[in-house]
C-alpha cells in the first residue's frame, strides 16, 4: 500500500528561484483593516448619537437584532479568514501534516476512477460553510423588510383610528404617525448597510476559497505528472 505523499511532495516546484504558484495574499490583515474601520465608524456614530437615535426610534428591537447578526457575523468572517489563509500558507510552504490538500488526494487515491467526489470532499471544506453565512447575509436584508412592513403597518392603523380631524390632537397624532414612518425607514437601511458590508466580507472569502482549490488541484496536476 502506498503511503499518501507529504504537502511538501505536492508544493509547486521552483524554476529560477521563483515559485510559479500564487503569493499567499494577507486575507486576514485585509479583514483587521476592514474590523477597524468598522471598530472607528461604530465608535464615531456612538460619539454622535446615532446608536441612541436608532435604537430609540424602533420599538419593535429589529434594528438591535440586526446589528448583533452582523456583528457576529463579522466575527466568523475574521475566523473563516485564518482559516483559509492557515491552509493555503501550509499548501505553499510545504508543511506535513493532514490538510485539505492532503485530504483532496487521499480521496482522489482512495476512487480514482470518480474524480468529482474527491472534488466534492474539497468544496465542502472550502465553500460549505460560506453557504450559511450568505443565507444569515440574507436575513439581514429580510428583517429590514419586515420592519418597513411592521412601520407602514402601524402607520395604516394609526390613520385607520382617525374618525375626525381634531387640531389639538394634531402633535400626539403626527408622533404616532412618525413612529410607525421610522421603523419602516430605519431597519430597511440598517438591513441594506449589513447585508452590503457582510456581502463584501462574504465574497472576499468565496474569492480566496476559489484561489486555494485552483491551488491544490494544480498540485494534484502536478504530482500526477510527476509519476508518469
Amino acid at each position: 500500500m502506498k503511503m499518501l505523499p507529504s504537502l511538501a511532495a505536492i508544493t509547486p516546484r521552483r524554476a529560477h528561484g521563483k515559485s510559479d504558484a500564487a503569493p499567499v495574499e494577507p486575507l486576514a490583515l485585509e479583514w483587521l483593516t476592514l474590523a477597524g474601520l468598522l471598530g472607528f465608524a461604530t465608535w464615531l456614530l456612538g460619539v454622535r448619537g446615532v446608536w441612541g437615535l436608532l435604537l430609540s426610534a424602533d420599538p419593535t428591537g429589529l434594528t438591535l437584532v440586526i446589528i448583533v447578526i452582523f456583528f457576529t457575523a463579522s466575527l466568523w468572517c475574521g475566523t473563516r479568514t485564518r482559516v483559509l489563509q492557515r491552509e493555503r500558507a501550509a499548501l505553499a510552504q510545504g508543511t506535513h501534516g493532514a490538510g485539505w490538500a492532503a485530504e483532496y488526494l487521499q480521496a482522489l487515491r482512495a476512487r480514482p476512477q470518480d474524480g468529482g467526489a474527491p472534488m466534492d470532499l474539497l468544496l465542502e471544506r472550502t465553500h460549505g460553510p460560506h453557504g450559511t453565512a450568505w443565507w444569515v447575509n440574507g436575513i439581514q436584508l429580510k428583517l429590514g423588510l419586515l420592519g418597513k412592513v411592521i412601520g407602514f403597518s402601524i402607520l395604516a392603523l394609526q390613520i385607520g383610528k382617525l374618525q375626525s380631524f381634531d387640531p389639538t390632537q394634531s402633535q400626539e397624532l403626527l408622533r404616532q404617525l412618525t413612529t410607525g414612518l421610522g421603523v419602516a425607514l430605519l431597519t430597511t437601511m440598517v438591513g441594506l448597510v449589513g447585508n452590503i458590508l457582510l456581502g463584501l466580507q462574504l465574497t472576499r472569502l468565496d474569492r480566496y476559497a476559489d484561489v486555494l482549490v485552483a491551488d491544490i488541484q494544480r498540485a494534484g496536476l502536478r504530482l500526477d505528472a510527476g509519476k508518469e
